[in-house]
């Protein structure tokens, strides 16, 4: 006769993605890839890259505890709609989002149209070390952060909790999605303004302002994509 050892095993499900880091998320997101046509998998990467469950404990489960859990996790994976934190704490400092993308510095402008679209990937965390800089004066709600100087730390991105890079993510794109109706109503304006002189000044005028649309309508047409 055959007997199974119980085994005590404290699981925390996170009721929000302040509890998983982007590192975290990369990992699951991975590994749900590549296990997409088996969901036994999907589900044990589920358990594993959330709540820190090694796949080989959740045969052990109640199938009752399993389901409640598996439940908890799919509801937490279909939230990513979430408010712009503005001002986060990244190991004791505080950074603070670009205060005005409408008007952000030319190089900060430059190195975000390296990227070719807007996705949570390890692009991703560069991309918030762009938008993200400390910050070095507040008045009531509003701030001021440091120039950009070009220095990229992703690393100090991806253990950032998910709440913060969906906020931003989410701020950057409907953002970009505005500044490319401005722009484009800008242009046609110009346009008509220009239409009676010479090509050389349509040129000189015209050529960064399409530039700007081009990039524009390259992350603006990418929906979500996690």
């Amino acid at each position: 006769m055959s007997s199974t050892k119980k085994i005590d095993l404290e699981i925390k499900v996170p009721q929000n993605w302040s509890a998983v880091t982007l590192k975290q998320y990369l990992d699951l997101i991975r590994d749900m890839e590549v296990y997409k046509d088996t969901p036994e998998a999907v589900d044990a990467a589920l358990f594993y890259h959330v709540c820190g469950v090694p796949a080989g404990y959740l045969p052990k489960l109640d199938i009752s505890i399993y389901i409640d859990i598996r439940t908890q996790l799919y509801k937490l994976m279909n939230i990513s709609d979430l408010p712009l934190k503005r001002i986060i704490d990244v190991n004791g400092k505080k950074y603070g989002f670009e205060p005005n993308l409408s008007e952000m510095e030319y190089g900060t402008y430059l190195d975000l149209t390296k990227f070719k679209e807007v996705k949570m990937n390890e692009d991703w965390a560069s991309i918030m070390a762009i938008l993200y800089r400390p910050v070095t004066n507040t008045i009531g709600e509003l701030y001021e952060i440091e120039s950009y100087s070009g220095k990229i730390d992703k690393n100090l991105f991806m253990e950032v909790p998910m709440d913060v890079h969906f906020g931003a993510m989410f701020f950057f794109l409907h953002t970009l999605t505005d500044l490319l109706k401005d722009t484009q109503n800008s242009l046609k304006k110009e346009l008509v303004k220009m239409v009676d002189n010479s090509d050389t000044t349509l040129i000189k005028n015209g050529v960064d302002t399409q530039q700007s649309i081009n990039w524009l309508k390259g992350i603006s047409s990418n929906t979500m994509k996690f």
